[in-house]
């Protein structure tokens, strides 16, 4: 792979040594006859690829779309590939985004990308262009045209089409970042930035041209665009993809394509592993084959030992090694990867135990046996030789040694070199310096220590709630409250004003059983437990229906909206809050 320089260089010489190559193998589940459902799987070759591509990029190269933007709304994957290589071989950078589908979160996501990276194409599909135009129209975007791509064979030839050649500095993809603390920025990823980071992958990872990657993971998110469609690419072989819809719709899926098509490689969020432990079927679960499941990336923030406990415990029946899991930690800003559990290390990951007082205070240590606790996974260490981290106190400046927790600097090949259009957010992120002279680290925003040279990651700056001087996760919040019983579903808590001292719990209930718990009694229930255990004099409990907590696409409590949504009204309780 050295003559790689460019994504376009990638597929191209995919194409050209293997273009009967099975490049993905994607899943749909249709139903079957007597009931039940099937798996049909419809293969693209690299060389299908390359032409679909480049039929694509002579369309927008009639645009006159070099160094423009285009925003890729496509849910199937054949069609999010194809949009994304047509592109990149036309010199326009593409912008993935999630699928509005009528949620008033996503619509609003569309239209703040549109607007922040100064659009000049929406490229999706015949069923959703109509809406797409309505939606971007009602905000005075109107002169925006929308190419429905659902056939590249209805495109013109192209065969003699040349790619662009791309300058690997420039950008090559506009990455938006999740969203869970503040609006999303778009990341600007270099060609060198995604090739290093696949790089990255490997060393983590160990893939080889034997090992069979995939997955459900939406492409607008950095853990499904590099983790599951761009490394069975950089690897040569063939990735396995299914819907985002398909996994949502029905879990087990994802676990009977890994054991049905070979997959070795494969993960995502902590909550994909819970929702799989909670909602796979006695009858499913009898079915499922997992022992050629090599490496189960876990990389969402938090990482809970309680979530990869259960599900090694409820699958491993099915053949799943605790072994598996590869817990990790990346941001879009990095491109995806910075740190993780190499795998194939010996045996599963281990939590540890920390001192809750002494980590409100800033300081990781054990937790002695009658003291509160909680239980972090370590994330590894970082991904050498392309990523250098520090923890950082965000105020001095000074690198702290191991086990205090500051702020997680990191600077290497991966890492973006600032976000689209905002110059002063990119020199206060990008090119960090700490007080001893260290230049280039990109500033995460997010909190951590390093405990024997490896990475614990414990909250988010913006997130942190400082109570009566002390610092309160309010992660450690919403799982304690979660473990009240099993009438309690999703939860987000946060101050009622970003500086203030009243805690807000929004708790969601599951309300579906007849002559359930008094809505009163359940508040009054949240309200005590958290007095008692987190020594918090103001608490406001707000129950609410199941679905009301807002989360981004990789499973991370947007902590922000839920207190927009709550200030604006927007919220329906189930209790009269006080």
């Amino acid at each position: 792979m050295n003559t790689v320089r460019t994504l376009p260089d990638l597929m191209i010489q995919r194409a050209e040594r293997e273009p009967d190559g099975v490049a993905y193998s994607l899943l749909d589940w249709v139903p079957r006859e007597g009931g039940g459902e099937r798996t049909r799987v419809r293969r693209i070759t690299y060389g299908g690829l390359d032409r679909a591509a480049r039929r694509l990029a002579g369309r927008l190269l009639d645009r006159r779309l070099g160094g423009e933007r285009v925003l890729v709304l496509q849910q199937r994957p054949e069609l999010f590939i194809v949009s994304l290589f047509g592109c990149l071989y036309a010199g326009a950078v593409p912008t993935p985004c999630p699928v509005p589908e009528g949620r008033r979160s996503a619509d609003e996501r569309v239209l703040s990308i549109v607007q922040d990276a100064q659009v000049s194409l929406l490229l999706t599909d015949r069923k959703r262009a109509v809406d797409v135009s309505r939606l971007v129209a009602a905000v005075g975007r109107a002169d925006i045209p929308c190419l429905a791509l659902d056939d590249t064979a209805a495109l013109p030839s192209a065969t003699d089409l040349r790619p662009l050649p791309a300058d690997p500095d420039a950008v090559a993809v506009l990455q938006y970042t999740s969203g869970s603390t503040r609006e999303p920025r778009g990341a600007r990823l270099t060609h060198r930035n995604l090739l290093a980071n696949q790089e990255e992958l490997v060393a983590l990872l160990g893939t080889g041209p034997h090992a069979r990657v995939g997955g459900w993971l939406p492409f607008h998110h950095d853990m499904g665009l590099s983790g599951q469609l761009l490394h069975p690419l950089w690897l040569g072989t063939t990735g396995v993809l299914m819907s985002t819809a398909d996994f949502t719709h029905s879990p087990g899926r994802w676990l009977r394509a890994i054991g049905e098509y070979g997959v070795t490689v494969s993960g995502g969020p902590d909550i994909a592993y819970e929702l799989c432990t909670r909602k796979v079927t006695e009858e499913e679960l009898a079915r499922l084959d997992l022992s050629g499941w090599q490496v189960a990336v876990n990389g969402s923030e938090p990482v809970r030992a309680e979530t990869m406990e259960a599900f090694a415990e409820r699958f491993g029946p099915a053949g799943f090694r605790p072994s598996a899991f590869v817990p990790a930690y990346g941001l879009a800003e990095s491109t995806l990867l910075t740190a993780g559990r190499r795998a194939g290390a010996d045996g599963p990951p281990r939590p540890f135990p920390v001192d809750l007082g002494l980590l409100e205070l800033g300081r990781l240590a054990p937790a002695a046996p009658g003291r509160p606790a909680r239980a972090l996974v370590g994330s590894g260490t970082p991904v050498v030789p392309h990523n250098d981290l520090r923890i950082v106190d965000p105020r001095t400046l000074r690198v702290l040694p191991e086990d205090e927790v500051g702020e997680i600097w990191i600077r290497g090949r991966s890492v973006a070199d600032g976000y689209w259009k905002r110059p002063l957010e990119t020199r206060e992120t990008f090119g960090a310096a700490t007080a001893d002279g260290e230049t280039g680290f990109l500033r995460t925003g997010d909190l951590g220590a390093l405990h024997d040279g490896e990475l614990y990651v414990t909250g988010r700056i913006k997130d942190m709630m400082v109570l009566a001087g002390r610092n309160v996760y309010p992660q450690d919040v919403e799982h304690r409250v979660q473990q009240l019983g099993e009438v309690y579903g999703a939860c987000a808590v946060f101050t009622a004003e970003p500086d203030g001292d009243e805690l807000v719990v929004v708790q969601e209930v599951r309300t579906g059983r007849p002559h359930g718990p008094d809505p009163a009694e359940l508040e009054r229930e949240v309200r005590a437990c958290v007095t008692r255990e987190f020594d918090v004099a103001a608490v406001r409990v707000v129950l609410v229906r199941p679905g009301t907590v807002r989360r981004t696409s990789s499973g991370k409590i947007q902590r922000h909206v839920m207190r927009r949504l709550l200030r604006c009204g927007r919220l329906l309780p189930l209790n009269a809050p006080g």
